[in-house]
């Protein structure tokens, strides 16, 4: 007689807080998605605020690229942590460019909070890394 081990089955969760995740998730990504697109287009209103903050207006699309490869990585489950990674960076930057041009940075700083939160509550591995325990 011979023991095997099966695993479980892993199911998604369909229960209301992975279904929160999810919300708050598409929502950060469709914000990052049009900002993205505009920047990559180059369109003016893009070009006209980055340079108001001191971006040089050829590198705004450089910027639209990199932020566009992160918010697709936030976007596949298997790279989505690698993806709020860089999105938690760029948003660092962002910061940092706000604070050099005295203008507000809560903005940024909630974005970056919401970005994490919804990866949190509809990822499984996330909560395993951040467990916060009663």
């Amino acid at each position: 007689m011979e023991a095997t081990f099966v695993a479980p089955i892993a199911k998604p969760r369909t229960d209301k807080v992975a279904l929160i995740g999810k919300i708050i998730s598409i929502l950060c990504v469709l914000f990052l998605l049009v900002d993205a697109i505009m920047k990559v287009i180059a369109h003016p209103i893009s070009i006209e605020g980055s340079v108001a903050l001191g971006w040089p207006a050829d590198q705004v699309q450089s910027i639209g690229t990199a932020l566009l490869v992160s918010t697709i990585l936030y976007i596949i489950p298997r790279t989505a942590i690698l993806g709020a990674i860089l999105i938690t960076g760029y948003l660092g930057g962002a910061i940092a460019v706000m604070v050099r041009a005295e203008q507000p940075l809560y903005f940024a700083a909630t974005f970056g909070v919401l970005v994490w939160a919804g990866l949190y509550l509809r990822d499984e591995r996330v909560r395993a890394m951040i467990p916060f325990t009663k």
